[in-house]
C-alpha cells in the first residue's frame, strides 16, 4: 500500500476547509518565508505533487515523507498544519543543508526552494532563463525585480512579470511545467506595492523566446519586436 494522497483543494472546497481562524500554516520562529511558500506550492496545485511521491535518485526520503505526511496532507484535509510540524521539516533541511540557522533565522523563499529542490529532492530544475542574446540559465523560481513604477499603484501579476521581463531583458526559452514566481518584497519600513492583485491566468506568449506572435498594425506574423 503506497503512501494516502489528498488532492488540492479547489474552488468551494477551498474556501470551506481554508477559511477563518486557526487555518493555513502556523507561524514560529521566523518561518513566514517557508510557511508561505509552502501553502503556495501545495495547498491548492498539485503541480509539484511529484515532490511528494517521486523517487528522485537524490532524494531524501525523510525530508518527503515530512513534507508530504505532516505538511501537505493535513493542509488538504483539514486547513491547519502546527508550527511543529514545520519546525520538524526546517531541522531536516538544517541537517542537509550547509546552513544551520533554518530553524531560527528568516531566509529568503528563493533559498528554501533551491536548497529543497536542488539538494534535498534532486529535482531538475524548472525554468530556462535567456537574458539578452546570453547562454541560457536554469533556476527553480523568478524573483520579480523593477525599478519605482509611478504608474503602478496596485498592479496584478501579469504586469509585474511583463515588465521585470523587459526591464532585465528576459525570455523564457520554452514553457515551463511550473512557472514560481516571488513577488518583490522590501523591508518592514518601505515596500514597493501594498497590495498586488493575483492573475488568475498568466499569459506567457510575449515572455516566449522566438515564439510566432501577430503583429500589432496588421496582424500578420511579427517579423520584428519592438521593446
Amino acid at each position: 500500500e503506497g503512501p494516502e494522497s489528498f488532492p488540492p483543494l479547489r474552488n468551494e472546497a477551498a474556501v470551506r476547509v481554508l477559511q477563518g481562524r486557526m487555518k493555513g500554516i502556523q507561524g514560529h520562529c521566523n518561518s513566514c518565508y517557508m510557511d508561505a511558500a509552502l501553502f503556495s506550492l501545495f495547498s491548492c496545485t498539485s503541480v509539484l505533487d511529484s515532490m511528494l511521491f517521486m523517487p528522485f535518485p537524490l532524494c531524501d526520503r525523510n525530508v518527503q515523507g515530512i513534507l508530504r505526511e505532516e505538511i501537505v496532507n493535513p493542509l488538504r484535509r483539514t486547513g491547519f498544519v502546527g508550527a511543529s510540524s514545520v519546525m520538524h521539516l526546517r531541522e531536516q533541511l538544517t541537517d542537509k543543508g550547509q546552513c544551520s540557522s533554518f530553524t531560527n533565522a528568516e531566509k529568503d523563499p528563493e533559498e528554501f526552494l533551491n536548497l529543497i529542490m536542488q539538494q534535498v529532492l534532486g529535482i531538475e530544475p524548472l525554468l530556462k532563463l535567456q537574458s539578452g542574446g546570453q547562454k541560457e540559465q536554469e533556476c527553480y523560481c523568478y524573483q520579480i525585480f523593477m525599478d519605482k513604477q509611478e504608474d503602478l499603484v496596485v498592479p496584478d501579476v501579469q504586469q509585474l512579470v511583463e515588465r521585470s521581463f523587459l526591464s532585465s531583458d528576459l525570455k523564457l526559452v520554452e514553457i515551463p511545467s511550473c512557472f514560481i514566481i516571488q513577488m518583490p518584497r522590501f523591508g518592514k519600513e518601505y515596500k514597493m506595492f501594498s497590495k498586488i492583485i493575483p492573475s488568475l491566468e498568466l499569459d506567457i506568449t510575449d515572455l516566449l523566446l522566438d515564439s510566432p506572435r501577430e503583429c500589432c498594425l496588421c496582424g500578420d506574423v511579427a517579423t520584428l519586436e519592438c521593446s
